[in-house]
This record gives structure tokens, C-alpha cells and sequence, in this order.
């Protein structure tokens, strides 16, 4: 058996769960016929890609933003804009809108830099995001006001326009998978390791060489462009917006989802949505109790497991195989890099 046959079998079976779970999603659709819960997938689809990217700043850089719901308007506002006013695609309209909500995400880290209080961050970022919102509102000839924008152009493939929920599901997993992907490379790379160490302990991460400035600043930058992102396609997925859709209640929705299912591991605001989402919609028929039931559910969460359902931990979902063999260490030497010759 060659090397390389034998390297694509092992790449396989350390995989084999997240393949599974990527095959399972992929196939969903063609079993799933009832649009109503398809909707509701698709709706956690953008709460992934809104918490993952809140998870950035607070769970591994240790911000604690409650205006995050500024930028996903943003990019919806901006997405929209473009693409009725330009004309440009929709796929170049939700890039157009992480530009957009990027470079206020930078803006924002620029202006908290010299706080160092994470009181005083948050207060910052929520009085930006009503800032935002009037803005939303008042400007008559760009965003309609309170009326909003309707009539948004549905994304086209292959020259004709999305009529049904399925191209949105595929649309918004790919968007999952991409961001997901990015953000594990991120968070593992030196730049996560940075992030982590300005969390743990800012002043001794600047002392240890870490540019704290430079880190805090693409943190809020790269975050705020995946916010932009979920903006961009939730325009176009309603296909109507207005400034209602973007109240600051929305951040705490987003900070409840993140501190429910775990901060500073890239699956803790997955199951923070899905849990928190799948449970308001079950309560659904109780009209007058289901929030009482989700305010009921984070409280126990806080008292009981204030990690998080993930405990804060990182998560591997692959599988350790061929089995690695145990190092014998020798008198002296267990803190050593010994490699295998």
C-alpha cells in the first residue's frame, strides 16, 4: 500500500465525524420537506455566523462588545444599497457589506484602545449601535427611515433568481463552513494565541512582546466583517429591512447564545444557537410563558455550568488515528521537545 493511499485512508477516519456531519447537512434538504423548520435552520445559519464572530471579541479576546448588532445592520443596509443601486451581484453586495462593516469595526477598536475598563468598552460599543440605529432611521434618502427597504433582489445562480428555501439553506451553509473553517485556522494560528494571552492577561502579553493595539483592532475589524456578512445575506434572504430588525436588543440575544453555549471555543456558539433557538421555537405554542422559559434556562446555565454547555474548552471532532505512540521520557528530560527519529 503506498504512502499516499495510506495518508488519504487516515485523513478519512481522523475526519470521519466532520464529514459526517457535513454529509448529513448537505443531504437535509432533500428529506426535509416542511419550510417552516427549514427556515428556522436557515435563521440559526445567520446566528452562527453573528455569535462566532461576537466569540472573537469577547470569548477569545476578552471585549466584552453589547453593540455587536451595529455592524450586522450595517451590512444589511449596505448590501442592500449596493446591489439596488449599482446593480452589482449579490454575492459582490455581501462582500461590499463586510468592507463596509469592517472598516467601522475598526473605527470602533481605534476609539476603545486607551479604555481600559470593560465597562467602559461596552458602553462604548451599545452607545454606538443606537447611534447606528438613528442613523437607520432618520436618514429619509438612503435608508427610507422607519419604513425601510423592500423589494431587495433575491441572489441568482445561473441566471435565475432564488424562489424557494433550498438554494438559501445551501447558500448559508457554504457561508458557514468558510467562516468556520477560517476562524479555526485563526484561532489556532499565532494570531489566536495572541488574542488568548491579551484575555488572560493584557498587561503581561504587552510585556511578553504582544502588540496589543495591532491585535485588539483586527479582532474587532475581522469580527465585525463577519457580522457585516450575516447582514448582507439576511437582506437579501427577506428581502425587506428596516431598523426594527436591528434594535440593540439584538446584541444581548447574541451575548445570551455566546455565554450559554461557551465562550472562547469555536463550537460553544453553535450549540448556544441551536439550544437557545430550537428551545424558543418548541415553546412557541406557550405564548405568554416561553420567555419565561428562556430567561428560566440562562439562569440555571449561570448558576449551575457558568462556563457554558462547552465548558470554554477548545473541541476536536476529529479522531486520533493511526494512535499516537506514548513518549518515554527519561530522568531530566520531560519538559523537553523530544521528536521521534
Amino acid at each position: 500500500m503506498s504512502r499516499l493511499f495510506k495518508e488519504i485512508i487516515y485523513f478519512f477516519i481522523r475526519n470521519s465525524i466532520i464529514l459526517g456531519i457535513l454529509i448529513l447537512l448537505l443531504v437535509l434538504p432533500l428529506f426535509l420537506h416542511n419550510p417552516y423548520i427549514l427556515r428556522i435552520i436557515i435563521l440559526i445559519g445567520i446566528y452562527v455566523i453573528l455569535t462566532s464572530s461576537l466569540n472573537l471579541i469577547v470569548g477569545y479576546t476578552g471585549i466584552y462588545g453589547i453593540g455587536h448588532v451595529a455592524f450586522y445592520g450595517i451590512g444589511a443596509y449596505a448590501s442592500a444599497i449596493i446591489v439596488m443601486k449599482a446593480g452589482v451581484p449579490v454575492w459582490a453586495g455581501i462582500f461590499f457589506a463586510a468592507l463596509v462593516a469592517g472598516v467601522c469595526g475598526q473605527l470602533i477598536g481605534r476609539l476603545t484602545l486607551r479604555l481600559k475598563e470593560k465597562l467602559f468598552v461596552a458602553l462604548v460599543s451599545l452607545g454606538f449601535s443606537i447611534i447606528v440605529m438613528l442613523i437607520f432611521l432618520n436618514w429619509m434618502k438612503l435608508t427610507n427611515g422607519p419604513l425601510g427597504i423592500s423589494g431587495i433582489p433575491a441572489p441568482v445562480f445561473n441566471g435565475q433568481p432564488f424562489k424557494t428555501l433550498t438554494p438559501y439553506y445551501y447558500y448559508i451553509f457554504f457561508l458557514n463552513c468558510i467562516i468556520i473553517f477560517l476562524l479555526s485556522r485563526l484561532v489556532n494560528s499565532r494570531f489566536g494565541r495572541a488574542l488568548k494571552a491579551i484575555r488572560e492577561d493584557e498587561l503581561a502579553a504587552a510585556a511578553n512582546g504582544v502588540n496589543t493595539s495591532y491585535y485588539k483592532i483586527a479582532a474587532f475589524t475581522i469580527a465585525a466583517a463577519m457580522a457585516g456578512i450575516a447582514g448582507g445575506f439576511f437582506s437579501h434572504y427577506i428581502r425587506f429591512i428596516s431598523p426594527d430588525s436591528f434594535w440593540f436588543m439584538e446584541s444581548f440575544v447574541m451575548l445570551a447564545m455566546l455565554v450559554f453555549g461557551g465562550r472562547g471555543n469555536l463550537f460553544g456558539p453553535i450549540a448556544g444557537v441551536v439550544t437557545l433557538t430550537s428551545v424558543t421555537e418548541m415553546f412557541r405554542i406557550f405564548v405568554d410563558y416561553r420567555m419565561i422559559i428562556y430567561g428560566t434556562l440562562l439562569i440555571f446555565t449561570m448558576l449551575f455550568r457558568k462556563e457554558g454547555l462547552m465548558g470554554g474548552r477548545e473541541f476536536s471532532l476529529k479522531i486520533k488515528w493511526p494512535p499516537e505512540k506514548e513518549k518515554v521520557f527519561t530522568v531530566g528530560d520531560r519538559f523537553l521537545d523530544i521528536k521521534d527519529e
